[in-house]
């Protein structure tokens, strides 16, 4: 039980680690405009070796945006439940705290699909066809990476719960 629970817990600090620097980071995509590169995140754009704020409010960035922000706080909130579920005390006969980190981190893995889904649909419908020479870059895959590791760190945690619940049933006879 204590395995599962310390793979999932190492998943998810490093996908909470990962979701955080593919937020942060400007590199989602990177194109040649005007005969230079040119690469662009969720926050900024940079052409030329200057950087420049996205002041557009355009939809599909503000929904990128805040489902990679709920995502690295779901899996944050995951990542205190599955530190917590390590003690054994509890003030609630039915609440488990690994069935909650589990839960937590498939609520992230899921706001990180939807996050990514939005963003390469309009990337590869609109911009891809604005620019002709482009690619998705590091900060995407990552985004892509963090998703896998709160999947698993879920499946992880839900296994630890499994276990555990297998446990006090055979015990309690």
């Amino acid at each position: 039980m204590y395995s599962f629970m310390g793979g999932g817990l190492f998943c998810a600090i490093v996908a909470n680690i990962l979701l955080v620097v593919s937020t942060a980071t400007d590199y989602w995509m990177q194109y040649r405009l005007s005969g230079s590169f040119a690469h662009q995140g969720l926050w900024r754009y940079c052409m030329s070796g200057k950087c420049y704020m996205q002041a557009d409010s355009i939809a599909y960035w503000n929904a990128t945006r805040a489902f990679m922000i709920l995502s690295a706080m779901s899996c944050f909130a995951g990542i205190i439940a599955g530190i917590l579920s390590f003690a054994h005390f509890s003030a609630f006969e039915r609440f488990n705290r690994s069935f909650a980190a589990g839960i937590m981190f498939f609520i992230s893995a899921l706001f990180v699909l939807l996050a990514m889904a939005i963003y390469t649909g309009v990337t590869v419908n609109f911009l891809g066809r604005r620019f002709g020479d482009w690619r998705f870059s590091w900060s995407y895959i990552l985004g892509w990476v963090a998703l896998l590791m709160t999947f698993f760190a879920g499946i992880f945690y839900m296994c630890a719960y499994r276990m555990h619940e297998c446990r006090r049933m055979t015990g309690s006879r």
